[in-house]
């Protein structure tokens, strides 16, 4: 990657974490309007489970020592599809992204490699302004393959939580109970193996993973029909910092679709986080998700807010 006189490209460190910050607000500011990142989120991509910044991470600092562009690869499971990312400081990083991206591929041949399969999968995001990235990103070979919706509702006007449909109950997960962590992950896993970009999760690597998102564990929910397990939500603390809840995954075993049970999730969790003072709760759609469940979410009070772009690439391990 050739940069100006003076321009770095470096391994960032925990160090690194506000000038990582600097560099993020202002990509998220002109993507979705706002700085959408704090830095604890800076940290965990860092220190993600499966992220070494040594080497699936860059830093590029202008003559001054400023940060200007940070890219790093994601993939919190370890297994399936690699999330590339890369934040440029729009005034004055743009012609980074391309040269960040190409790296970043490398490194995606290379994890191939080590984890002894042909290729992998590639992802990344683009938001509606970002019409540079999009095209820097077909020019890398990538194809748009999907969109994802973020939708959200104001808690202010919550109306009272209406009594579930009869025989639909709704209740907090038992964090502390093994079987019920067990019942949870098997609600969660087996409702979603209808999705296109299903990747299957066993018990143990799910448990070990906990850690690193289950920090409100009283907005996780379990809902059953005549006692029987039904659905499962899961909550996320990532937008607490902007007064909105999260509603991380949504999950109905689908013999129990279209009865009002994903509908009771989600007015529980609407419920809970409006005694806790949030404004507004919030979630993300995948429109390939073949339940269709934007119909179900625009029935809760949820509306449509912004959009991104989804798009894919195959990446081969290095000929050897």
């Amino acid at each position: 990657m050739t940069l100006p006189a003076g321009w770095t490209a470096r391994r960032p460190t925990l160090d690194d974490v506000p000038a990582i910050l600097a560099v993020v607000h202002a990509a998220d500011t002109f993507a979705v309007g706002h700085p959408d990142f704090d830095a604890e989120d800076v940290r965990d991509a860092l220190t993600a489970p499966f992220v070494d910044p040594s080497q699936d991470s860059w830093l590029v600092t202008d003559p001054d020592g400023s940060a200007v562009a940070w890219s790093i690869l994601n993939n919190p499971t370890g297994v399936g599809r690699e999330w590339v990312d890369v934040l440029v400081d729009p005034d004055r990083g743009a012609e980074l992204r391309a040269p960040l991206l190409a790296r970043l591929l490398d490194r995606v041949a290379e994890r191939a490699a080590e984890r002894g399969v042909a290729a992998l999968t590639a992802r990344a995001g683009v938001y509606a302004p970002e019409t540079r990235w999009a095209g820097e990103l077909v020019a890398a070979g990538f194809t748009r393959i999907k969109r994802y919706i973020r939708m959200s509702r104001s808690l202010a006007d919550l109306p009272a939580e209406p009594a579930p449909p009869a025989g639909v109950t709704v209740r907090p997960l038992r964090p502390d109970d093994e079987a019920d962590l067990r019942l949870f992950h098997r609600i969660y896993d087996t409702a979603f193996q209808d999705t296109l970009d299903h990747e299957p999760l066993d018990f143990d690597r799910w448990r070990e993973l906990l850690p690193s998102y289950a920090k409100v564990w009283d907005e996780w929910f379990v809902a059953e029909v005549d006692g029987e397990p039904a659905g499962a939500l899961q909550s996320s603390d990532q937008a607490v910092e902007h007064g909105a809840g999260w509603v991380r995954t949504l999950s109905v075993l689908p013999a129990h679709r279209r009865r009002g049970v994903g509908a009771a999730l989600l007015r529980r969790a609407f419920a809970v986080y409006a005694a806790k003072g949030r404004a507004r709760a919030g979630l993300g759609v995948d429109l390939a998700n073949p339940t269709a469940p934007v119909t179900l979410y625009r029935s809760v009070g949820l509306v449509e807010e912004r959009w991104v772009d989804v798009y894919e690439r195959s990446v081969p391990a290095p000929q050897v």
